[in-house]
């Protein structure tokens, strides 16, 4: 079931028990616990508090997330938690917005959003909010934190920007290396790699978070693995294509629509994700089935290893 029925002006109980057991399905629990998330959505004694970070990003997976819900996505942030900062949607500006973030941290407790790699190099110069670095931004608001989402592969595994001169690293992993800079975090942390993040993982795993009080199984990245335990290539539509060594070698003929994408550098054969069943843009397409090879970008490797991937690595004997 999609997030179609969240477009609404207002959810009506129907609705709101399709979410619940929306999560319940994604996460492969028995429809028999949707009454249990409904409960504790509903005895919520305040809705729950929010802070969204913006570390070195394009700010797409704050708009991939907004996009997918529209156009009431601001009635749903508003009426199902309470948003305290994020600098791209947020009302609030300067101090404003900056003794906000202040008061939420000191009374802790809440669910902390990160989206975009966590810059080292230099002291953490290459990016500062307010006079800040995001490196100490990051590091206050994670002290208090009772859960932290890495939302993207930036902020997940240093996605794109590790590769440059700022340092850029994730959370808790620099590509698939576990570093320990932020070895004092106590809160869990839920990798949602992607670039950018799917915005139905994402409302999936904060009503998990909500319901039940913990992480969802995750695997050894620290992701859940009710969306990356299944690899994109042993799901793919065109693997029959690939089988039968029908590659895809020029775009402009008709003869190869639908062919394998292999050889135009799909990285399916290493990328673990749900995305042939997620799909994007309200469910419209994703990469391969609008003839795009598949970059990886769920795993910890994007884009070193993925982009240098070629099809020899896979020995097709062509």
């Amino acid at each position: 079931m999609d997030l179609s029925i969240l477009t609404k002006q207002e959810l009506n109980r129907r609705d709101f028990v399709k979410i619940a057991g929306m999560t319940a399905t994604y996460f492969g629990l028995s429809q028999a616990l949707t009454p249990t998330i409904v409960n504790a959505l509903e005895e919520q004694a305040a809705k729950p508090a929010v802070i969204w970070l913006n570390g070195q990003s394009c700010t797409g997976c704050v708009e991939s997330f907004v996009n997918n819900l529209e156009p009431t996505a601001v009635d749903l942030l508003l009426d199902t938690i309470s948003l305290r900062y994020n600098e791209t949607v947020m009302a609030g500006s300067g101090y404003q917005a900056e003794e906000a973030l202040a008061q939420t941290i000191a009374k802790g407790g809440y669910v902390l959003v990160v989206d975009g790699a966590i810059p080292l190099a230099e002291n953490g110069k290459y990016c500062t909010i307010g006079g800040q670095t995001f490196v100490d931004q990051f590091k206050a608001a994670a002290k208090n934190a009772a859960v932290i989402v890495a939302a993207g592969v930036c902020s997940s595994f240093g996605g794109i920007p590790r590769f440059g001169p700022t340092g850029g690293v994730g959370i808790l992993y620099n590509g698939t290396t576990k570093h320990n800079t932020f070895a004092d975090i106590k809160a869990p942390v839920i990798n949602l790699p992607t670039c950018p993040v799917h915005n139905e993982r994402l409302v999936a795993t904060l009503v998990y978070y909500l319901t039940f009080g913990k992480a969802p199984e995750l695997d050894a990245y620290q992701r859940p693995v009710a969306f990356y335990g299944k690899l994109q290539h042993d799901n793919c539509a065109r693997r029959g294509q690939f089988e039968a060594r029908h590659f895809v070698t020029n775009f402009n003929d008709p003869k190869q629509q639908g062919y394998c994408l292999i050889l135009k550098g799909c990285k399916g054969p290493i990328a673990f994700q749900d995305c042939w069943e997620r799909l994007w843009n309200n469910r419209a397409s994703y990469c391969i089935q609008s003839s795009f090879p598949c970059v990886a970008c769920s795993q910890p490797e994007f884009f070193e290893k993925g982009n240098m991937l070629i099809a020899h690595d896979f020995n097709f004997g062509v």
